[in-house]
């Protein structure tokens, strides 16, 4: 463990250059006092590390030193091969590089290692997209990427979901972020941070204007509070119903979130094992449409809104096909 730690240290210090004890000690989740005693082990093994006192200080390596210690041993090897998604990779314009750089990695490692890592890539294979979905057109994402990468600014019209035409707008890419099948771009607008879905940006062009990444933005939070935002926010009305436990099971049709506070609320079953639960809906119109999908396994007790719909609708339905007229 502690070796795996010196050499992490010393692998962070070369790539991100200077970091103070308590970064370090923040990225390892130790004491501070166990960095400086890892910072004097890697000095007496001769590794040219030195520390810089006052405001901005910290530990960095000699100016040149690059350590060699960089081989991949078999599991980091099939880690790589297992990462790679030609979906994405091809709608980001980078088809091509993925396939060189998969041969480059595969060059590069001893002969023991190859026939492992190709074994993953023949046996593996990672589809992002979601069912019964194809992927969307994407010809601004390659600029887009671009321009997130070397931070310049984007000009783009965006066309919101219901909207007839796309407006203009003038976009800071902080990251962009794949989920479920779905790009979407994270991007400052003014001193807002907003998320805008790839497939409804239309001639995005990169600009010669630089913009300056907000010091303390992290991608990967960001992302995780929005998604946990947009969930919460999504559900504005709820249904008190009971499930039989082929209904219980069948709440998975509806979504994790959904699932969640169904076992969340759930009371104590009774002798049939039918449980009572508060279940989440986006509106009572939607959530007749997913309560139907439960069949006789759902009974709604509430609120008397919903019930008196969720009637209406059923009677509507059966009066539809209900008999033998003819309906064509």
């Amino acid at each position: 463990m502690l070796a795996s730690r010196l050499l992490s240290i010393l692998m962070l210090l070369q790539t991100r250059g200077r970091m103070s004890a308590s970064e370090l000690a923040a990225e390892f989740e130790v004491a501070v006092r166990t960095i400086h005693r890892d910072i004097d082990q890697l000095s007496a093994a001769g590794i040219p590390v030195y520390a810089e006192r006052g405001r901005g200080g910290g530990f960095r390596l000699r100016d040149g030193y690059r350590t060699m210690l960089t081989g991949l041993n078999q599991s980091e090897a099939e880690t790589l091969f297992l990462a790679g998604l030609p979906g994405p990779a091809a709608q980001m314009g980078l088809a091509d590089v993925l396939s060189t750089t998969r041969l480059k990695l595969l060059a590069a490692l001893p002969a023991s290692t190859q026939p492992a890592a190709e074994r993953i890539a023949a046996r593996f294979h990672l589809d992002a997209g979601a069912w019964f979905h194809s992927p969307d057109q994407l010809p601004s994402l390659p600029v887009i990427a671009r321009a997130a990468w070397s931070e310049r600014m984007l000009t783009l019209r965006y066309r919101r979901a219901g909207e007839k035409d796309a407006r203009p707008r003038k976009l800071a890419p902080l990251g962009l972020v794949l989920k479920g099948g779905i790009w979407y771009l994270v991007a400052q607008s003014g001193k807002s941070v907003r998320t805008y879905r790839a497939a409804n940006i239309h001639d995005a062009q990169m600009c010669d204007e630089v913009f300056t990444r907000p010091k303390d933005f992290d991608l990967a939070a960001h992302w995780e509070k929005t998604v946990r935002d947009y969930e919460a926010g999504v559900y504005h009305e709820y249904a008190d119903v009971r499930l039989s436990p082929k209904g219980v099971y069948m709440l998975e049709m509806l979504g994790p979130y959904v699932m969640k506070s169904a076992a969340e609320t759930a009371g104590k079953p009774d002798r049939k094992g039918w449980v009572r639960c508060t279940l989440p809906l986006e509106s009572f119109d939607f959530g007749v449409r997913e309560l139907m999908r439960l069949g006789t396994e759902v009974v709604v007790l509430g609120p008397p809104a919903l019930r008196s719909l969720l009637a209406r609708t059923a009677g509507r339905i059966a009066r539809v096909h209900g008999g033998t007229r003819r309906l064509l």
